[in-house]
């Protein structure tokens, strides 16, 4: 009996030290697993910052990139490589439809040669007058057509630097008695949609009654038919009719009727400076070279 509960004790310390040995050998298998997952975390969180210089790295590149294309670009209007012009080519010696049918002139010329200034295509579309501000940021780009800069167009476009002087004029009958601003009041006047002249006639003229007509050469064809008194239009586009309707109309000087000196500007996109910028410097350019004074006498004379 003895024996026997020795032997049984035995075996039950046995036992004890194989539980004690598995026992710590599964919590250094624990323990490794975790070390592992502990040592593989920072790993996986120094990877991350890598990432994060990486795409930073990247982005100041793609943001280097844009900054050019928009240098290179300087205004939306031309970064097509065209330049949209509107027109009113009712207007000689500054716009007019050539003999190929398409529109011709001093404006025409200058606007050609600044597009060449820029490397961009020039494209030029023939409207009504009075269209011509609206259309612009729409239809088209810039408008070049003997516009005179005025408080009131500035408040939907800019304009660029002054390219050319005027003055109005009126064109008379032969033989007519007008010949002062106080003689033109109570006539009726002549004028095209949209222009100083029309400004002239229906703001400043006591008791006129004013035809406005879409074509310049429309209000002098009624001139020579008596169906007006006079037509208010500026100074060279007037030496032109009165040239051409020889013998029956003449222009009188604007100055005897107190007008004042405008200036012709091109019209622009409202707040696109980029665009003012480059026109002006190709204007600038063409004055000194001396093909701004070429086009004047081709097409302008003294």
């Amino acid at each position: 009996m003895k024996k026997f509960l020795a032997l049984f004790l035995a075996g039950v310390l046995a036992m004890s030290l194989l539980t004690a040995c598995g026992g710590k050998d599964a919590a250094q298998t624990d323990s490794g697993n975790n070390e592992v997952e502990d040592t593989a975390q920072p790993e996986a969180d120094a990877a991350q910052p890598e990432t994060d210089e990486t795409e930073d790295a990247a982005q100041p590149e793609t943001n280097e990139a844009q900054d050019g294309t928009e240098d290179r670009a300087g205004s939306e209007a031309i970064a097509d490589g065209v330049l949209t012009v509107g027109t009113n080519a009712e207007f000689p010696p500054f716009e007019y439809v050539g003999d190929d049918g398409q529109p011709d002139g001093f404006d025409v010329a200058l606007i050609k040669a600044i597009g060449e200034k820029l490397g961009v295509q020039v494209e030029v579309e023939n409207m009504e007058f009075d269209s011509l501000v609206a259309s612009i940021g729409n239809k088209i780009d810039v408008a070049i057509a003997g516009m005179t800069v005025t408080e009131e167009r500035k408040n939907s476009v800019d304009f660029s630097d002054a390219y050319y002087d005027a003055l109005q004029y009126v064109i008379v009958p032969e033989g007519s008695e007008i010949a002062t601003f106080d003689d033109l009041a109570g006539k009726t006047i002549g004028v095209q949609l949209g222009t100083t002249g029309d400004f002239i006639a229906s703001d400043d003229v006591d008791g006129a009654s004013v035809s406005q007509y879409n074509k310049a050469v429309d209000a002098v064809n009624d001139l020579i038919n008596g169906r007006v008194d006079c037509v208010i239009i500026d100074k060279n586009p007037a030496l032109v009719f009165e040239e051409k309707f020889a013998g029956q109309v003449k222009a009188l000087d604007g100055a005897q009727f107190n007008f004042e000196v405008e200036n012709y500007a091109i019209a622009l996109p409202k707040g696109d400076t980029a665009l003012a910028e480059q026109i002006n410097t190709a204007l600038q350019e063409i004055k000194a070279d001396g093909t701004f004074d070429k086009l004047v006498e081709e097409y302008i004379g003294q």
